[in-house]
């Protein structure tokens, strides 16, 4: 009679890596899309490798940046949670590789693997936060401020290890569809930050220290002025 692995053997990054009973592992070129707004939502994915950008089509026919996943964060959860079809469209900004866990098979995994539903658990309250952290800065924040945040988010400020470089991947406009703002404007500011030594070019974007010092204590050159910024 065969044993059952101990649950405490399970790892859940060990999990994500292989292949599966309802699970599968693809690579993305950059462009390619991995779904497409209106599809049938019946999977979750996970990043295992590179950068995907999250974009809305509106009825009009608009298009809106609305997020930026990278390596370690999961997409197309709301399967989970009855959305019968993709909201939201999926593309790849760089080579990506990514894991697709079938409905039943995700469910079933965070059912029975404490490990795993500890780590999606903390995933969605990230998330969560996030989404909260990027509604109250658009109420109440400059657009030049939202773009200061917004790289530092993408430099991977606060989180451990080093800040990374920005890819060019991630465009001027791309990062104005985020902030809600128009190319220009962006332009303006990151040469602005730029003069300021706040920020730095070498094919990426190098984001410094001192960027993090102005939004933290509210210096003067990033203070809202309504009439020459009411975005």
């Amino acid at each position: 009679m065969a044993i059952k692995p101990s649950k405490d053997t399970f790892d859940p990054q060990e999990f994500l890596a292989k292949v599966g009973a309802g699970k599968t592992i693809s690579k993305y070129r950059k462009g390619q899309i991995i779904f497409s707004q209106g599809e049938a939502a019946d999977t979750v994915f996970y990043i295992q490798k590179g950068r995907i950008k999250v974009v809305v089509l509106s009825e009009q026919g608009k298009e809106a940046v609305v997020g930026i996943l990278e390596a370690g964060q999961f997409f197309g959860e709301g399967c989970l949670n009855g959305h019968a079809l993709r909201i939201v469209t999926t593309t790849a900004l760089e080579e990506c590789l990514i894991t697709a866990i079938a409905k039943p098979a995700m469910i079933e995994v965070l059912h029975d693997e404490p490990k795993f539903s500890e780590l999606f658990v903390a995933y969605l309250l990230t998330r969560n936060s996030r989404v909260e952290e990027d509604l109250i800065d658009q109420l109440f924040n400059s657009s030049e401020k939202r773009l200061a945040r917004l790289l530092l988010l993408l430099a991977n400020f606060g989180k451990e290890g080093n800040p990374t470089p920005i890819h060019p991947t991630i465009s001027q406009e791309t990062l104005a569809e985020m902030i809600g703002t128009t190319r220009s404007r962006v332009s303006f500011f990151m040469n602005k930050f730029r003069k300021l030594g706040f920020i730095s070019y070498n094919g990426n974007i190098e984001v410094h220290r001192s960027l993090l010092n102005a939004v933290l204590y509210e210096k003067p050159r990033l203070e809202r002025d309504e009439q020459t910024d009411p975005l």
